[in-house]
């Protein structure tokens, strides 16, 4: 048993050690930014078209802003569950994704340059000299190559799912003779040059082809025809990891409002950065940003569930909060 003095003396020599203990260290404030981009197209092609925006946000943050490009959605989604990147841009469903598995929200999202409608469509394409239409396109014989975006990719997965193919009970891989998955740009050459018989894309990268002002893209959009375009779908959402400092996130948030806002020769010269990744001045977003790209996510597995009474409930159960979201994000009046 231990005496009262020596409890006296354990009490002491504990306050002693505590005093001489050094004071927890504040974690040094965070320096390096890194900056996930989807590659739609080629990766170099990305580099050169955000580098600018990227310099600009690095001299206005005081940051060193480090970009990461992603070869497919999934490698994004990742980076930023293992947080090896802090932010990026996303499509609407990788967005998604990216929020669900990765701790990531919506902050800003992007806007059409010049103060066009937001938002794109998804289309599909077919050579223009070709005998498809949609509807024989839609027969299923097993004798057509077909083209699809990734597998998390919105426009080229997601919603010609869920505005084509479910609603007919059609699934592609026993529609087509073959069915590749690639993204955007090497699908539409790949229709361009007869690889493939018809492939999805959707209207903001044909743009960009168009913006390359080349003989051989004007020669490839010419050969072109679109036979099917989608609903309108939301413009890209920007999306931070949630755990990111609040400090942090004031100056990425005071970087992104004012880029390219307002008026004079610095505000002209920003415009034109955005235009290069085909935006306007970014705009606040949050979590009712995805609200669109869910209703199609639980649209077309409720399209698909067919006689799954258990996968009926689900979908329609979510499917039934997208609309409560939808109604209480609504304004008043």
């Amino acid at each position: 048993m231990i005496s009262v003095r020596s409890g006296l003396a354990l009490a002491g020599a504990a306050l002693i050690l505590a005093a001489c203990a050094k004071p927890a260290e504040t974690p040094a404030a965070q320096t390096t930014l890194t900056f996930s981009i989807l590659s739609t197209e080629k990766a170099a092609t990305a580099a050169a078209d955000w580098e600018p925006v990227l310099a600009d946000m690095q001299k206005a943050t005081g940051l060193t802003v480090k970009p990461f490009f992603g070869s497919n959605y999934s490698s994004l989604i990742e980076a930023m569950r293992f947080k090896q990147t802090d932010m990026g841009w996303f499509s609407n469903q990788s967005g998604l994704e990216a929020v669900r598995r990765s701790g990531g929200e919506v902050f800003a999202r992007t806007t059409k340059p010049d103060g066009g409608q937001d938002g794109y469509q998804s289309v599909i394409i077919v050579a223009k000299d070709s005998p498809l239409t949609l509807e024989t396109l839609l027969k299923c014989d097993r004798t057509l190559s077909f083209g699809m975006g990734d597998v998390k990719s919105t426009s080229g997965t997601l919603a010609p799912m869920t505005y084509l193919f479910a609603p007919r009970g059609i699934s592609p891989e026993t529609c087509f003779k073959t069915v590749r998955s690639a993204n955007h740009e090497s699908n539409l050459f790949a229709v361009a040059n007869g690889v493939l018989d018809a492939a999805t894309n959707n209207t903001q990268s044909m743009e960009r082809l168009t913006q390359q002002n080349s003989a051989t893209a004007a020669k490839t959009l010419a050969g072109l025809k679109v036979i099917w375009t989608s609903p309108t779908i939301p413009e890209d959402p920007m999306v931070w990891r949630k755990d990111l400092d609040p400090a942090l996130k004031a100056k990425i948030s005071a970087f992104f409002f004012t880029y390219g806002v307002g008026t004079g020769p610095e505000a002209v010269r920003q415009r034109d950065n955005l235009r290069r990744i085909q935006s306007g001045p970014f705009k606040r977003a949050d979590a009712t940003h995805l609200l669109p790209v869910r209703e199609m996510e639980a649209t077309k597995l409720l399209l698909e569930a067919k006689g799954d009474a258990a996968a009926i409930a689900k979908a329609q159960a979510e499917l039934d909060a997208v609309h409560a979201e939808e109604k209480a994000a609504k304004p008043a009046g």
